[in-house]
């Protein structure tokens, strides 16, 4: 049994990428997914200014040590103007200086959601060529276009084709671990 660390980044209350998530690791029964909030990590602005004046903060490490102790990573990126977020990028920029490799040998689910109809996909594009800098591999991607005619709460993903295509993508990361 592998432990999955899941979560979105974003930093919004309402995040559907983080709905995303949670509703991917429901589907996920023989291994262990712990799921965090970003956005209960408030960090600075990534400065080497900040860094030395104050050092890494206790949530910090505690979020690094999460990324360590985990077999896999499930990550859906928001996307902010064709690209991830400032605040995802922010929160890879923090990580790194405590630990380049912090996803040393994890494999990744790595996916995105939008409102729009390409399904953040220039974040997703964006996020799958950084993750191998620090160790990752991602193994499977899924692009959630248009969310809200395409997903539920109660349901999970509404459209049948893109239902499936997202089963397949996380049975494929599973059968990797």
């Amino acid at each position: 049994m592998a432990t999955i660390l899941a979560f979105a980044g974003s930093n919004s209350s309402t995040s559907i990428n983080y709905k995303l998530v949670n509703h991917t690791i429901d589907l996920v029964k023989e291994h262990d997914c712990k799921l965090i909030n970003l956005a209960n990590y408030p960090f600075p602005m990534y400065s080497h200014d900040e860094e030395k004046d104050k050092g890494f903060i206790n949530s910090l490490i505690e979020l690094k040590d999460y990324f360590i102790d985990a077999d896999a990573i499930i990550l859906s990126v928001n996307e902010h103007n064709g690209g991830p977020s400032a605040y995802f990028k922010n929160v890879l920029d923090w990580i790194s200086r405590v630990d380049i490799k912090f996803l040393a040998d994890k494999k990744i689910f790595l996916m995105a959601t939008s409102p729009g109809k390409r399904g953040a996909i220039g974040a997703l594009e964006s996020i799958e060529k950084l993750l191998p800098r620090f160790g990752g591999e991602v193994v499977s991607t899924f692009s959630l276009p248009s969310f809200d005619a395409n997903f539920s709460e109660a349901n999970g993903i509404s459209d049948a084709v893109l239902a499936k295509q997202h089963q397949n993508e996380l049975s494929d990361f599973l059968s990797k671990l």
